[in-house]
């Protein structure tokens, strides 16, 4: 019966497990596949109302700009055209996250990899993010050694990782405040590490702030031009690089992003 209720579209169903055996197993595998599904419908429904949110915000306010212009109850200036390329640049940034994700998500995203010098990957993004850092006050540095091994790589796509990174920690450090990105192996892999002495987030939300979307009052996702997807890009592109990424905050005293990444060509595609 609730086999037939989730052929039906009724995700949401749980079945009694009365023996240890191999129909106590399957029941129990039911019950994980049910609640697996049921979750996935609900992160699904929850992305499709924040891609609407997020698309409304942008298009209302070039629309509102383009109907007064061409009522002629505003006049065109370059300030006036300002906002609309900026929103238009927002609503790009969108989709191009989505286009990303997309293409992690059905295994289409082609890497083109290559061995890497991560201090070179490091020094490449601090020099990218230094003027930046320079207006905001905030001290930017790069610890790795030029001897490390080498990871096997996209650079593009690591450039984009330790970017997101860096540009994220801007956002949330003072002015003051520091930015460190450093590498070491550890173990047979790379260990690159990107920690700030920002505002740090909160326990109650640091085991989400990889979702897609997902937003809290201190959280690293927000209304201020991104697409609410970076970290989520972030840990995707990572994780097809055969990685993994963790984080860990202090509130008020910042926040260190993880990285731990292959050093060798084995067993990646």
């Amino acid at each position: 019966n609730a086999a037939h209720q989730i052929a039906s579209g009724n995700l949401d169903q749980h079945v009694t497990i009365y023996t240890h055996d191999e129909l106590g197993d399957l029941a129990d595998a039911f019950n994980k596949m049910s609640a697996d599904l049921s979750q996935a419908t609900r992160q699904r429904r929850q992305m499709t109302a924040d891609i609407a949110h997020d698309l409304r915000t942008p298009l209302t306010v070039i629309s509102g700009h383009l109907e007064g212009l061409r009522e002629g109850s505003l006049e065109p200036s370059p300030a006036r055209f300002d906002v609309m390329y900026q929103e238009s640049q927002h609503l790009m940034r969108l989709v191009e996250d989505l286009r990303t994700l997309s293409l992690v998500d059905a295994g289409e995203l082609l890497l083109h990899r290559c061995l890497t010098p991560p201090h070179e990957l490091l020094k490449s993004t601090a020099v990218s993010y230094a003027q930046s850092a320079k207006q905001l006050g905030v001290h930017l540095t790069v610890h790795a050694a030029d001897m490390l091994p080498q990871i096997y790589a996209d650079r593009q796509r690591m450039a984009q990782v330790l970017g997101n990174l860096v540009s994220n920690a801007m956002r949330y450090t003072p002015s003051g405040g520091q930015i460190e990105l450093t590498a070491e192996a550890i173990n047979g892999k790379m260990k690159i590490i990107v920690r700030d002495t920002g505002i740090g987030v909160a326990l109650q939300d640091l085991p989400r702030i990889f979702d897609r979307f997902y937003r809290s009052d201190v959280s690293r996702h927000g209304d201020n031009g991104e697409s609410g997807l970076g970290l989520a890009i972030v840990k995707s592109l990572v994780e097809a690089h055969g990685g993994s990424i963790t984080a860990e905050s202090i509130p008020g005293k910042g926040t260190t992003f993880i990285l731990i990444l292959p050093t060798s060509v084995q067993g990646l595609d």
